[in-house]
């Protein structure tokens, strides 16, 4: 999308691209062969960083086999990319690249000046569709930090995919990979704290989906709006969802909105309906769920509801999570955002017993578990535990210094519409309560902006 005017700059994917320096890309382009002209063309549908893999996934042609791709691509890459190095745990060494903005500008031209662009932005789509599924893979077999990282490391490609407004022919076509890709990284969305980028990209791909959305499309619709302190707009989804789930025959999906309406019942403090939909989950979910929470977070979130009416009861559900042969896995894997939420509900077992400093310890546990995966609404609930239980070993400025940095955190994360669940705000409640007992407004405010400096993760070590 040139301007016209050569002194003037175009805007391509947001960032500025001067004349000079299409005129750089564009003798770069005229120096290459054939087969490096075409590769070059394919890879500008490239929004981030590539790989050798994607790169044979979404360029490969009749004109660029798979067997002479690899060649091509590094006679390329002196002349157009960038090398990037950006590995993480579990990926083999190979080589990443980026594609300079100018660089893209000519491809993008010329690849649709050929004719090509819509079938390799279909490609690039398929793409996506299977690297977020192998991420979600991820998640479910324990490998949930590669999951996590992997996903964030591919999001500006992810992201595109899901946008179907940028799909060739109508967005309709494309918003079933849309949606696809979306539900795929529930994961990201809701346990790894990016619960308003989740709700956003969800909500636009549905909106120009033709067809009914599916049950598990409905299920993440409903627990991003949970997640986002809005129970109200979860319900009339919940009972869409159901309804296709039933619709479906899809047992899998049942059980996973038996464990969200139990998620639900918990935040609007009614434990012991929350608890029997636990239960309810757990039946319905197979032993080795390939999607969705795992049996390991439903029994930790039936002890959670429990802690505070049944805390026998609480305590056997924490047993049978180890016990439960369902719940033990054939690989090695952890499932981490279970753990910490297990933590949370030990903590408030142990605090019930009068063991306060091994309360604090899980506590704790629970606030760094969170904290490693990004949970905002995890880290706010465990952090808020954790400054009571510092509150009753009378210190009252590490109670604030904790509460300080959850306000920065929910301030940071959510909207002014974001309400904190019942279940979290009747501790949050009794602890300021009593740190207006212990301190005055001035010598409470500088605590809570001390806090707010020092930040939830330095806190994590050593309140």
């Amino acid at each position: 999308m040139v301007t016209g005017d050569a002194s003037r700059t175009e805007l391509l994917w947001g960032e500025p691209v001067s004349a000079g320096q299409l005129a750089a890309a564009e003798r770069g382009y005229a120096r290459c062969g054939l087969a490096e002209q075409l590769l070059w063309e394919r890879l500008s549908v490239f929004e981030g960083a590539f790989g050798t893999d994607a790169v044979r996934e979404v360029c490969a042609s009749d004109a660029l086999p798979p067997a002479v791709l690899l060649p091509v691509l590094d006679r390329l890459a002196p002349v157009a990319l960038l090398p990037v190095d950006d590995l993480f745990d579990g990926e083999e060494d190979t080589p990443r690249y980026w594609m300079p903005h100018p660089m893209r500008a000519v491809g993008a031209r010329r690849l649709t000046a050929r004719g090509d662009r819509w079938a390799v932005v279909l490609r690039h789509r398929g793409w996506c569709a299977r690297l977020a599924r192998r991420a979600s893979d991820w998640w479910q077999s324990g490998r949930q930090l590669d999951a996590r990282d992997l996903a964030l490391r591919e999001l500006p490609d992810l992201a595109v995919a899901m946008d179907p407004t940028t799909a060739p022919l109508s967005p309709s076509a494309e918003a079933d990979t849309a949606v696809e890709i979306a539900v795929s990284l529930w994961f990201l969305w809701v346990a790894c704290g990016r619960v308003a980028e989740g709700r956003t990209r969800l909500r636009h791909a549905l909106s120009v989906h033709s067809g009914p959305p599916s049950s598990r499309a409905l299920w993440l619709a409903a627990f991003l709006e949970l997640e986002s302190g809005r129970p109200e707009d979860a319900d009339p989804l919940l009972v869409q969802a159901w309804a296709a789930a039933v619709r479906e025959r899809d047992d899998r999906t049942l059980g996973l909105l038996s464990h969200l309406r139990g998620a639900t019942a918990l935040y609007q403090g009614r434990t012991r309906a929350a608890a029997a939909e636990f239960r309810d989950a757990l039946a319905l979910m197979g032993h080795f769920p390939d999607f969705g929470p795992t049996r390991e977070l439903c029994w930790a979130a039936l002890a959670l509801s429990l802690t505070r009416t049944d805390p026998e009861a609480a305590q056997e559900a924490l047993d049978q999570l180890v016990l439960d042969p369902a719940s033990r896995r054939a690989w090695a894997g952890r499932d981490l955002w279970a753990e910490a939420w297990t933590h949370h509900a030990r903590a408030e077992l142990l605090a019930w017993d009068g063991e306060r400093e091994r309360a604090a310890d899980h506590a704790r546990r629970a606030l760094r578990g969170h904290l490693a995966l990004g949970s905002a609404v995890g880290a706010a609930c465990a952090a808020e535990l954790l400054a009571q239980l510092r509150l009753m070993a009378g210190r009252a400025a590490s109670a604030a210094h904790l509460l300080g940095a959850v306000n920065l955190l929910r301030t940071s994360v959510f909207d002014a519409s974001y309400t904190p669940a019942e279940y979290c705000a009747t501790v949050r409640d009794r602890s300021e309560t009593a740190l207006r007992g212990l301190l005055d407004d001035p010598e409470l405010r500088r605590a809570y902006e001390e806090g707010a400096r020092i930040g939830l993760f330095a806190l994590a070590e050593t309140a």
